[in-house]
């Protein structure tokens, strides 16, 4: 069976590499489609969030996690600058390179950290999915400006109740997710403000 499990597994990391490219393409597309919702659906952290933790969860080992969210995400931040540059005339931008140094570090973090937690009880587990959620609403509308971003706002509630309620296979883990959820979601902002710094 192992051979089996190999075979049907081995083309998931290319498949993740090509749907990276449509994901940015489509990222990009949308900020500059004139909707408001759209353009807040590709720049606001909750989609990128739930691709990274869904990837993660997903994947049948640790390993696997990291590799397969490093591949989707660096195709992604390719395709959404080469986009910007080629298709629309804005040209390249540095921030490429920052987008990538983050797709081989806290994006795979990212992906292992809810691969281990999805499957473990306890509140170790519920921490680390608590602070994905953090995330989501440290970096999104509805603690913000939800009345200006509503559609943005109903999406980042949704992702957080994904990422604490249905990817934990434990109830355990689940509740300690919800009770970590607010400390967790200022500590995550705090850090979403110097990465913002950082690029600048």
């Amino acid at each position: 069976m192992q051979p089996t499990r190999q075979r049907v597994s081995a083309p998931v990391l290319p498949a993740c590499a090509v749907l990276g490219p449509v994901a940015g393409a489509l990222a990009k597309a949308a900020d500059e489609s004139g909707l408001r919702w759209a353009a807040d659906l590709g720049s606001y952290p909750a989609a990128w969030v739930l691709a990274v933790a869904l990837l993660g969860g997903a994947a049948p080992t640790v390993r696997a996690a990291a590799a397969r969210s490093a591949a989707f995400f660096a195709a992604m931040s390719v395709a959404y600058y080469a986009w910007a540059a080629l298709v629309l005339g804005f040209g390249w931008n540095r921030l490429l390179v920052a987008w990538l140094l983050l797709s081989v570090t806290a994006v795979p973090a990212v992906a292992a950290a809810v691969q281990w937690a999805t499957r473990r009880p306890g509140l170790l587990p519920g921490a680390l999915l608590a602070g994905a959620a953090g995330i989501v609403l440290a970096g999104g509308a509805v603690l913000t400006d939800a009345g200006a971003h509503p559609v943005q706002a109903v999406a980042d509630v949704a992702v957080a109740a994904v990422l604490i309620a249905v990817l934990p296979c434990n109830g355990r883990t689940r509740l300690w997710a919800l009770v970590l959820l607010a400390p967790a979601t200022w500590p995550a902002g705090r850090g979403l403000d110097v990465l913002a710094a950082l690029l600048g």
